[in-house]
């Protein structure tokens, strides 16, 4: 059974899209988003916010998660454009690309956290925002699962271009690692130009 406390839909009888991001904290690569329309009638026991759940079980449950659900779509927004807009709009932004790509379209989305705004030629303002939506709402764990899978997909991928980083294992996050290397290697053109890592910066003394 799912676990209690996600819930199928917000109002029975429409269709809603979940809506969820991954990648806001690390130093390089994109933010990843994605929108799920999921069956009413879905259930899985793994299905949870994708953060408490295992890499494992993130994997098993991806295909089932794109075999069902009703329409899912996964958008990446790079680092340069989160330099240009910020990480915030860059996730929202993230999310929206991704809703418009749903077919069907959804009649009304659920949206992980406390920020979003109207988009789109429909407008698309019927919506609700909920803070740890993912822990909430069936829809929007399972748009976690897929924007944090295939995040991690493209942190590996680009790893073997750039090894010295450790992005196959710190998937771009401030890791001593990742700061070490950065110290010794330089930026590339993924990281994010915008964020700025309290160690590196020079110090007065």
């Amino acid at each position: 059974m799912m676990k209690p406390q996600l819930k199928a839909y917000l109002e029975p009888g429409r269709l809603e899209a979940g809506c969820d991001e991954a990648g806001r904290g690390p130093l390089a690569g994109p933010v990843y988003a994605a929108a799920v329309i999921l069956p009413a009638d879905f259930h899985h026991p793994l299905l949870n916010d994708s953060k408490q759940m295992s890499e494992k079980a993130r994997e098993e449950l991806r295909p089932i998660i794109e075999q069902e659900a009703v329409a899912w779509a996964v958008e990446a927004v790079s680092a340069e454009e989160i330099d240009k807009i910020n990480i915030l709009w860059a996730s929202v932004t993230g999310m929206q690309r991704a809703v418009l790509r749903l077919t069907p379209a959804p009649e009304f989305l659920l949206i992980d956290g406390n920020k979003f705004r109207p988009f789109g030629p429909y407008g698309f303002k019927d919506y609700r925002t909920v803070v740890h939506g993912d822990a909430t709402y069936a829809s929007i764990a399972a748009a976690s699962v897929l924007a944090k899978t295939y995040r991690d997909d493209f942190m590996r991928r680009l790893a073997l271009e750039y090894p010295q980083y450790g992005w196959e294992r710190n998937m771009g996050y401030p890791t001593p690692e990742h700061i070490e290397a950065i110290r010794r290697h330089g930026y590339t053109p993924w990281h994010r130009k915008s964020f700025h890592v309290k160690e590196l910066e020079p110090s007065l003394f």
